[in-house]
């Protein structure tokens, strides 16, 4: 379990020790757990070994030819005639997720501290949101933020879950970590 504050104090002997805890956070504990899954072949296929290669100009876009995920990602359930869908349990969903997958919980602080509990015990009545990696990631490092993940929520943004998204880029700390949202219609496979 990952919680993070939910309020910034004015005390600028805090910023040093934040700054710390988010290096841990992004390098240690995402990626460090990301790597492992890699270690355990976890993952439908390498990322780190697709062609990827920086297009000459001022903007230093980066191609990838990412072959793995077109071939062998889970293949869509849905129709795609509708962006938002009626959660669907017979079909592949966010609670059928393996349990390997799962990284941490993420949710805010009781206390207003940043903690970490590794292996910290579920509770499915609390409907926690927790990290996962995506078996068919884009780029390396790609994990998933399932928000109250026993909800059964459709795959929709709501506010609660863009704080929470925005909530993980501030513990992040670091310009290079980026937020998507995918949904139904826009190559999403899990509704």
């Amino acid at each position: 379990m990952y919680a993070f504050k939910t309020a910034k104090k004015d005390v600028s002997d805090e910023i040093a020790a934040d700054s710390e805890l988010q290096v841990e956070f992004l390098d240690s504990l995402v990626l460090g757990e990301w790597e492992d899954r890699m270690q355990r072949g976890l993952f439908r296929y390498d990322v780190t070994a697709c062609e990827t290669k920086v297009i000459p100009g001022k903007c230093g876009f980066i191609a990838q030819l990412n072959e793995g995920r077109h071939l062998k990602k889970r293949p869509t359930e849905f129709r795609v005639d509708k962006v938002l869908q009626p959660f669907d349990e017979s079909k592949f969903n966010f609670t059928k997720v393996g349990q390997e997958e799962v990284i941490f919980q993420f949710g805010a602080s009781e206390d207003n501290d940043v903690h970490f509990i590794p292996n910290a015990p579920i509770d499915v009545d609390s409907s926690p949101s927790v990290v996962a990696i995506n078996v068919s990631p884009i780029e390396y490092g790609h994990v998933l933020l399932i928000p109250r993940i026993f909800e059964r929520l459709p795959q929709r943004i709501d506010r609660e879950s863009f704080l929470l998204a925005l909530h993980m880029a501030e513990e992040a700390g670091n310009t290079y970590f980026r937020l998507g949202y995918n949904s139904l219609g826009a190559f999403a496979t899990i509704n």
